[in-house]
């Protein structure tokens, strides 16, 4: 994948061509419904990880597919992965105040994710 400068991104817009996704055939981890953890790993290096969501549990709500892992695309390196939507509520990640019928759904990358 090229670097993402500002002389491209015209033409980017402009032919609709701003996926990330990528045809491979890796194997998906998780399946709808699975109860996930979100790894609590603090890296020194780019992550997508939302810092609330760390040691937090929720459940697969989607399977996207397979992308280009953007922690690794930020530092030039070639890597993919699964990519799935992860439903928490509101009281796992804000505390016993708020509520449980109330959700947040998060794109989370295999590699963020263990089982809960």
């Amino acid at each position: 994948m090229a670097a993402l400068t500002a002389d491209i991104i015209p033409d980017l817009v402009a032919s609709r061509q701003l996926s990330t996704r990528v045809e491979h055939d890796l194997p998906s981890r998780f399946e709808i419904g699975d109860k996930v953890r979100i790894k609590n790993r603090n890296p020194i290096t780019h992550t997508r990880i939302p810092g609330y969501t760390k040691g937090k549990a929720g459940v697969v709500h989607l399977f996207h597919g397979t992308f280009h892992f953007n922690d690794a695309v930020a530092h030039g390196l070639e890597d993919h992965q699964n990519c799935y939507s992860v439903k928490f509520t509101f009281r796992e990640l804000w505390g016993d105040d708020y509520s449980e019928t109330d959700y947040v759904y998060i794109d989370m990358f295999d590699e963020y994710l263990d089982e809960a």
